[in-house]
């Protein structure tokens, strides 16, 4: 279906564009940053605390009427969701003061049977708010953690300004990311955080891909600028994100439409992550290491003293 993808040889110029991309990418950057600073994100209760109620139907439920009755009755901050079946529900309410534990489950209960619905309850359980600090400190450590060893792994395997620009593509696809459910207030919760972490993977492998290509043409194009050869690179690997992200997405927008309000923060962010993450492969993290300077020398394989030099030759095709 997507061979087309493979049948042309790019030569898109997109260098040329960068500081267009540059100035929309610092728009969303800011934007971004400023509603979560001032915003903020809408924590679930996997982070602020709060109880969870499983409740069983003889028949499916109506997820929207169990809504409207709780929102009706003080609990309109519940996340009501089925759960492995149609009769099951998952209900996440936030922290109610007003009751304990056992009062809010009874409560509960006792409006989903309002008219005569059978309705069983099936267990409860309350996430206290230490536990929820405790998650957004290790979450928040974790994505630390993980551009750090991202950082030292490129630096290694290719060279110190491609892992600061791998790295600042990455904070830009994350920023980015997180600060959509900023602006839409929408749930933030370990989903979310989880398919978080996956954007800054899939991000990676993009960028490595590009940073790949890129380290061969410089050996390979001995006559071209600095510029021509990542326009080259980029060109080259064009044909194989843009596949790669077509059909990931095609997932997960079924995901989004037909996996129900448990997994829908995780399709959001997926979706946003994978197409900002192919977009800074392109337009951030290859031109945040040609504006550090990279040039050939700094990829050419150091020189042993007395050692033969090899024959130099230009191949312009991969």
């Amino acid at each position: 279906m997507f061979n087309f993808l493979h049948r042309f040889d790019y030569n898109y110029d997109f260098l040329s564009k960068r500081k267009i991309a540059v100035a929309i990418s610092a728009f969303l950057f800011v934007v971004s940053l400023l509603a979560i600073g001032f915003r903020g994100l809408n924590f679930g209760i996997d982070f602020t605390g709060g109880t969870l109620v499983e409740v069983g139907y003889t028949q499916a439920a109506e997820l929207e009427n169990i809504r409207t009755r709780l929102s009706s009755n003080g609990f309109s901050d519940a996340t009501v969701q089925n759960f492995g079946s149609s009769t099951e529900v998952l209900i996440r309410l936030g922290i109610h003061e007003e009751y304990n534990n056992e009062q809010l489950s009874n409560r509960v209960l006792e409006i989903l049977k309002d008219g005569g619905v059978e309705v069983q309850m099936r267990r409860v359980e309350f996430v206290g708010p230490q536990v929820g600090k405790e998650l957004v400190e290790d979450g928040g450590l974790a994505v630390i953690y993980t551009l750090i060893g991202i950082l030292i792994y490129v630096a290694f395997r290719f060279e110190y300004r491609f892992a600061v620009g791998a790295i600042i593509a990455l904070v830009h696809d994350t920023v980015i990311t997180v600060g959509l459910f900023a602006v839409t207030h929408m749930q933030f919760d370990l989903t979310v955080l989880a398919a978080v972490l996956a954007v800054i993977g899939y991000s990676l492998n993009d960028t490595i891909v590009v940073f790949d290509r890129v380290r061969d043409n410089f050996l390979k194009m001995r006559k071209q600028s600095v510029e021509e050869i990542v326009n080259r690179s980029i060109n080259q690997m064009l044909g194989r994100s843009v596949m790669t992200s077509l059909t990931t997405l095609l997932v997960l927008i079924v995901l989004f439409l037909l996996g129900g309000e448990l997994i829908h923060g995780f399709a959001t962010a997926l979706i946003v992550g994978i197409v900002v993450g192919t977009y800074s492969s392109i337009y951030i993290a290859s031109v945040a290491a040609l504006a550090l300077g990279i040039n050939r020398n700094d990829l050419l394989p150091p020189v042993k003293e007395g050692a033969d030099q090899p024959p130099q030759r230009e191949i312009d095709q991969p």
